[in-house]
C-alpha cells in the first residue's frame, strides 16, 4: 500500500514540476528588468546564475543573519540527500563511505538552521508580516523530516536491512511490502508529503530561479531594444 502511494506521489510531483517548468519557460518577460548592478553579457549572465545558485548572492546582499540560516540548511540538505544514497544502492560503492560521519553532522545542523529559520520567522516583526501559514507549515515539514531522521539515528534504531530492502524494491520499480518500523514510516510520509507539495508551493523556487528577469537577463537596454513579447499577438 504504502509503495503504491508513494509511487502515485512521484508521478503526481513530477507531472507538477515539469508543467511548472513549462509555464515559466512559456511566460512573457515584457520588461527588461535585471537587478542591478547587471552583467553587460552573456557570460556574465551565467556567472551571476551560478554564483546565484551556488552562494545565494541576493539573499546575503539583503540579510546576513537569512543568508546563514538559509546557506547552511541548504548545504546541510546537500550532504544529508547524498548519506542517504546508502538506502538506495546495493552494493554502495566505496565513495560513499566518506560521507557518512560527514551527513550525521549535516543532519544535526540541518535541524538547527531550520529552527533558527522558523524562529526568526516568528521573531522578526517584518519577516512575520510577510509569512503565511504555508511558510510555516513548510518549516514545520523539515523539521518533522530531520528530526524523525535524527530519532532513527540515535534513539530508536530501525531495522536498517529491512529498510534498505525496502527503497531498493522502490526504486528498481519492484514495489515493498510496509517497514514494520513505525518511525520510519512517519519519516517516510513526510518525505512523500514535502515531494507532493514541492512543485505546489515556494519550494519551486529550486526551478523558478531560472526564469527569474531579474537574474536571467543582460543589461543592455541602450544597446539592443527589449521587444515585449506580447506585441507579437
Amino acid at each position: 500500500m504504502l509503495s503504491t502511494v508513494a509511487y502515485i506521489v512521484v508521478l503526481i510531483a513530477l507531472v507538477g514540476f515539469i508543467w511548472r517548468i513549462i509555464t515559466y519557460a512559456r511566460t512573457p518577460a515584457p520588461l527588461k528588468i535585471p537587478t542591478t548592478p547587471a552583467p553587460v553579457t552573456a557570460l556574465g549572465v551565467r556567472l551571476r546564475m551560478f554564483t546565484e545558485v551556488a552562494f545565494f548572492n541576493s539573499l546575503f546582499k539583503g540579510n546576513k543573519w537569512t543568508w546563514l540560516g538559509g546557506y547552511a540548511f541548504h548545504l546541510a540538505l546537500l550532504l544529508v540527500t547524498i548519506r542517504h544514497f546508502r538506502y538506495f544502492v546495493d552494493p554502495l560503492p566505496p565513495i560513499f563511505a566518506h560521507f557518512q560521519i560527514i551527513g550525521i553532522i549535516a543532519g544535526i545542523g540541518m535541524v538547527a538552521a531550520l529552527g533558527f529559520l522558523l524562529v526568526r520567522r516568528w521573531w522578526v516583526d517584518r519577516t512575520r508580516f510577510i509569512s503565511s501559514a504555508a511558510d510555516y507549515a513548510i518549516l514545520l515539514l523539515l523539521l518533522g523530516i530531520g528530526v524523525t531522521g535524527l530519532l532513527m539515528k540515535f534513539v530508536v534504531r530501525p531495522d536498517i536491512v529491512e529498510i534498505k530492502h525496502a527503497m531498493i524494491g522502490w526504486v528498481t520499480l519492484q514495489g515493498f511490502p510496509t517497514p514494520s518500523d513505525a518511525l520510519f514510516v512517519i519519516h517516510f510520509i513526510l518525505v512523500l508529503m514535502l515531494i507532493l507539495i514541492f512543485p505546489f508551493s515556494k519550494l519551486m523556487h529550486m526551478g523558478g530561479i531560472f526564469f527569474s528577469p531579474t537574474r536571467n537577463q543582460i543589461d543592455n537596454p541602450r544597446e539592443k531594444k527589449h521587444v515585449n513579447p506580447w506585441s507579437k499577438y
